[in-house]
């Protein structure tokens, strides 16, 4: 087993040491131990954290508050100590940003199991998220595309799909990306006119456009 680097954070100083010579003997390095969330937040911040082992109810700044923050600024796997066992809890802490969590005493039976299940969930959930993003990007990219054809057709009095050839022969001619020279059009949309855009078919889009 390939240990984890871990930041570890409870305001109780026994538990604290517990937690950490538990994972120090499965093999794992504890990079950091904190006592309140916003030191667990600046440690996040300032040390390579594969994974973050947390209280709930510290003073000031509770895990959960600090996981909100974590997952905002630097997002790493976060395994939520807890002493009370309530749905309620579990779906708040969830919603903070924890992928797993285990009731007090810790062990190390139940700490093991929870890291690979926090680390799992994740990174399946940051594929999920890129997915998203794509699916986001793309629709975007093609919005900005459709937008920018009607411009073309307004503009140069084009059918649909002699607009789309004008725009690849554009994005061909000026080394562009359809979705790049579209956003230049859109953006200058105010300043287009026949003059800028061209009267004739084979008149090209300016570089200024672009």
């Amino acid at each position: 087993m390939t240990g984890h680097r871990i930041l570890v954070v409870d305001d109780e100083p026994q538990v604290l040491s517990s937690v950490v010579q538990l994972l120090q003997s499965a093999g794992h390095t504890v990079v950091g131990t904190a006592k309140t969330g916003e030191e667990a937040v600046w440690l996040n911040r300032n040390l390579d954290v594969d994974v973050i082992i947390m209280d709930v109810r510290m003073p000031g700044m509770d895990g959960l508050e600090a996981a909100k923050l974590i997952m905002q600024s630097r997002p790493v796997p976060i395994v939520m100590c807890t002493a009370h066992c309530d749905q309620e809890l579990i779906e708040t802490a969830g919603k903070a940003g924890a992928f797993a969590y285990v009731v007090k005493p810790c062990r190390l039976s139940d700490l093991l199991p929870a890291i690979d299940l926090a680390i799992w969930r994740y990174h399946d959930a940051k594929m999920l998220m890129g997915k998203v993003e794509a699916l986001t990007e793309d629709l975007r990219s093609r919005k900005l595309v459709e937008h920018a054809k009607s411009i073309i057709m307004r503009a140069r009095q084009l059918g649909e799909s002699e607009a789309h050839q004008f725009l690849q022969q554009e994005s061909q001619r000026q080394s562009k990306r359809m979705v790049e020279l579209a956003e230049a059009i859109v953006l200058t949309e105010q300043s287009f006119s026949p003059r800028i855009l061209g009267t004739g078919k084979n008149t090209a889009v300016c570089s200024k456009a672009a």
